[in-house]
């Protein structure tokens, strides 16, 4: 087992230096997180294996365990992780910002390897306000002080799956949403809204927003339907699409004969309704993989951070009408 003098010695600097950089406890140059961090992972010293015992782990925050874009992830990180010698350690959110910094406080009582998270709004964050070992952000872009970050473009989707919608014949689009200061992935999507519908030279409707945790089976969008008359909605996930379109046959709507209905993620569930769902899919799974891949190569070979993007791809389904269209 590695000792720290012989990670101090390999990194040329004080005993002192090489413990606070493994236990984060202490001002350290970035250079010298970097070396001490190089010369652990070439001994063979892993975080949170310091008596030969326990078992390195990763954390992993996320809003919700029981959206499937998120279990997707997770299945991927875990997979990745096991292949590395890894565990890794769950904590979700509800997406409340104030739950955040609790979450992962729990986590870093275990010492992890480092921390993937999936937070509110990475730049309001309280969860990353305190010293962190190596974090990758998953879903949320990247800020000054974290770099790393594996996410999709969320502004471009939401611009997107609009103008397939304007395309449509749509122009009264309603937009709904989670609260936006629970994710700033679904704020991405309707910012995208916003500009398909400036570009189109149509007004917008002003968003929706709902509990992402309230319960989608008491959904009631009467009120809105009747004061706003959206010929389309855009939910901001697909979970949500889902009770939209559970709420609007609950009204005696027909989809998509009254209203249109369209969402973000790709999961599985949208294949199963009665009607396609038509989506923008994002590749959680992948997302997950890569994000699990780069803390990593960060913590165990002193990679610097780096920003990855992946692609989305529309899938048109049968939940949209084309009012071009004369029936």
């Amino acid at each position: 087992m590695s000792t720290l003098q012989q990670i101090a010695f390999r990194a040329g600097c004080s005993v002192a230096t090489a413990s606070r950089v493994l236990n984060r406890n202490g001002p350290v140059s970035d250079e010298m997180v970097r070396r001490v961090r190089r010369a652990a992972a070439e001994l063979g010293y892993r975080a949170g294996n310091r008596n030969g015992h326990a078992r390195p782990a990763i954390g992993v925050l996320i809003p919700s365990i029981t959206n499937p874009v998120f279990a997707a992830s997770l299945s991927s990180i875990q997979h990745r992780a096991l292949h590395a010698g890894h565990s890794v350690l769950i904590a979700q959110s509800n997406y409340d910002p104030a739950q955040e910094a609790d979450a992962v406080a729990l986590l870093l009582q275990q010492q992890p390897t480092g921390l993937i998270l999936t937070v509110c709004d990475p730049e309001r964050s309280l969860a990353l306000s305190s010293a962190l070992p190596p974090t990758v952000l998953l879903g949320n872009l990247p800020t000054t002080r974290f770099a790393a970050a594996v996410a999709t473009d969320n502004f471009g989707a939401g611009r997107d799956l609009t103008d397939h919608l304007l395309q449509k014949g749509h122009r009264r689009i309603l937009f709904i949403s989670g609260h936006f200061s629970a994710s700033d992935r679904a704020k991405l999507r309707y910012l995208g809204y916003l500009r398909a519908m400036e570009a189109a030279g149509q007004p917008p409707l002003d968003a929706l927003e709902i509990s992402f945790v309230g319960s989608l089976e008491q959904l009631d969008l009467s009120d809105a339907v009747s004061r706003l008359r959206p010929t389309a909605i855009i939910a901001s996930n697909d979970l949500l699409a889902l009770g939209v379109m559970g709420a609007l046959r609950r009204q005696g709507l027909s989809i998509p004969r009254d209203i249109s209905v369209a969402g973000f993620d790709g999961i599985s569930l949208g294949f199963l309704a009665e009607v396609s769902l038509t989506t923008v899919e994002i590749p959680d799974g992948t997302m997950g993989a890569a994000a699990a891949s780069l803390l990593l190569d960060m913590a165990e070979n002193a990679a610097p951070p780096r920003h990855l993007t992946v692609p989305y791809r529309l899938r048109s389904g049968g939940t949209v009408r084309n009012l071009t269209i004369r029936p």
